[in-house]
């Protein structure tokens, strides 16, 4: 089960609010367009940060079974000394109804618990020794672990 990680800085602090509970957030555009992420320099111009929902359904998922090409810097990366530590992790889109479709790894289920449509909850975790990333889990996984 994969606890909060507030101690660990974020991969980007713009990418969730802080705070309790985070958010991720996103953009509002000028014509009411929600987007994730929220568009950095010229492309931020008239977009309004936008505090996304914390809950959603699975909209489609799959495992990555196998270590990504640079530059991924997760876990099993190299980050450590020796062969990698490489661990397979499943990855998804969830849907938050009314905003947008958000890609994401998607922690505290395995690939049989999946299901299209099924409930989820944003919740932080580790990314590496030093960093934190977003994800999402089922929301009785969240349910339990409160």
């Amino acid at each position: 089960m994969n606890a909060p990680s507030t101690a660990l800085a974020p991969i980007d602090p713009q990418l969730w609010s802080p705070g309790e509970p985070p958010h991720l957030m996103g953009g509002k555009l000028p014509s009411g367009e929600i987007v994730f992420p929220m568009p950095q320099g010229d492309a931020a111009n008239d977009v309004e940060p936008h505090k996304l929902a914390r809950q959603g359904t699975l909209w489609s998922w799959t495992s990555q079974d196998f270590l990504p090409k640079d530059p991924y810097e997760g876990p099993g990366s190299g980050e450590n000394e020796g062969p990698p530590d490489f661990e397979p992790f499943l990855i998804g889109y969830v849907e938050l109804p009314g905003q947008v479709i958000v890609e994401s790894r998607i922690v505290d289920a395995t690939l049989g618990d999946l299901k299209l449509g099924m409930p989820m909850e944003f919740c932080i975790v580790p990314f590496n020794r030093s960093h934190s990333t977003y994800a999402f889990r089922p929301v009785q996984q969240a349910e339990k672990s409160a």
